[in-house]
């Protein structure tokens, strides 16, 4: 497949993914009466990984986050060569997504973006009011195990055709630990987009939401691989010998 082509694939599957989560969190979180809650986000961020892992898994690997993708590259999953293209559509897709969002909720009256607009922060932007150790730590840990999950679950050992399911279901379950910390994120993409349109607290803040989940990723590429390895089978002593 073209180097183009799994490029539009991570373009628009991070689309979804920055539209349909931060949609939720934007515009259904709180709704009057029938609101889904953080409950309802962490589902709707897992459903956009996994309905798009099903639709472009096959074309692009569906990485949908820079992180993702680097952590591949470090596990040996992934060459190198191709990270820039994949970032640059991956971040554009999240921009494109963020923006698109923003004309439909700006079609409301009172709506000010920014309120946050599902932006990640840490201190007075965490939504729990955790501190800026706190929200690292949060972002490497997630972000290592959801490599961890993605990198066992694609494994060639693995069941085949159930990887979405445990990628998705893993990436809800980030979620629902790590929304009140940091409104989580383990995506630089998904932290840019909706970033640049808030743009002040959240545009300084945007460095830990690119270094500590690049940092997790890359832990766990170099931590599943020396798990994961085959060994050879030992020996059989007789005894004496």
């Amino acid at each position: 497949m073209a180097l183009s082509k799994r490029a539009a694939a991570e373009f628009f599957g991070t689309f979804w993914l920055v539209f349909g989560g931060c949609g939720s969190a934007v515009l259904a979180a709180a709704f009057p009466n029938v609101g889904i809650g953080l409950l309802g986000v962490s589902l709707a961020f897992g459903l956009t990984v996994l309905t798009m892992a099903y639709a472009i898994g096959h074309i692009s690997g569906c990485h949908l986050n820079p992180a993702v993708s680097i952590g591949l590259v470090v596990g040996k999953r992934f060459p190198a060569a191709e990270l820039p293209h994949y970032i640059a559509a991956q971040v554009l897709g999240a921009i494109a997504g963020a923006g698109t969002l923003l004309v439909i909720a700006s079609g409301k009256a009172g709506f000010d973006v920014a309120a946050g607009f599902a932006s990640n922060g840490f201190e007075a932007h965490s939504p729990g009011g955790y501190s800026l150790l706190a929200c690292l730590t949060a972002e490497v840990v997630l972000t290592f195990f959801f490599l961890m999950i993605i990198l066992g679950a694609t494994d060639k050992r693995a069941p085949g055709g159930f990887a979405p399911i445990a990628i998705g279901l893993g990436l809800t379950l980030i979620h629902l630990i790590g929304i009140p910390v940091t409104n989580l994120s383990v995506n630089p993409a998904r932290s840019t987009g909706p970033a640049i349109f808030v743009g002040g607290w959240a545009l300084e803040q945007l460095w830990l939401f690119w270094v500590a989940p690049i940092v997790g990723a890359a832990i766990a590429g170099i931590v599943y691989p020396a798990i994961a390895s085959e060994d050879e089978a030992p020996k059989v002593m007789a005894a004496g010998r």
